[in-house]
């Protein structure tokens, strides 16, 4: 009787092999994919958030010592060539401040009519004085499209204060 050699392998220990050698490289490619995705979403969210910042200063500086009425309710564009894909909207409103006179009046014991016309003037000088201004900053992608906004108030501080019984002045 003939001996087999023992020396190779069987068709069986080569596949297996093969398999276990496909598994592995299966889950280093989907692992590397996964990092590649987060990597990029990451510097997305980093350039939206630096674009952010920029937009946010260069509206400060445009209406700095301007008056509140010269700051446009809405205003969009891109970031042209250089900076492709991202874009901006700027919408800004005046501010609405709720009247606490009700809630002064419905304390113990309410509150004298000076107090509350003190406290409606102050609330219709500050709604006339502050500015919010929403900035927007787009990311346009075919799988994911991202944005991040900021609200910031632009404040009149050269604005006069209305003082009571003065007949109107400070208006």
């Amino acid at each position: 009787m003939k001996r087999l050699n023992k020396k190779a392998f069987t068709l069986i220990e080569v596949v297996l092999a093969m398999m276990i050698m496909a598994s592995g490289l299966f889950i280093l490619v989907n692992s590397w994919a996964g990092t590649y995705s987060r990597l990029r979403k990451t510097q997305v969210q980093v350039q939206i958030a630096a674009l952010l910042e920029r937009k946010i200063t260069e509206i400060e500086r445009k209406y700095k010592n301007k008056s509140l009425e010269s700051i446009p309710e809405e205003e969009s564009d891109d970031f042209g060539s250089e900076i492709p894909g991202y874009s901006w909207t700027m919408k800004s409103k005046k501010l609405e401040i709720p009247d606490l006179s009700a809630s002064l009046a419905g304390q113990n014991g309410g509150t004298d009519s000076v107090m509350m016309m003190i406290m409606k003037m102050f609330t219709e000088h500050l709604s006339k004085s502050i500015k919010e201004v929403q900035v927007t900053i787009n990311y346009i992608d075919k799988k994911k499209p991202s944005s991040a906004q900021v609200t910031i108030y632009m404040v009149d501080y050269d604005r006069p204060l209305p003082i009571p019984g003065a007949g109107g002045a400070g208006k």
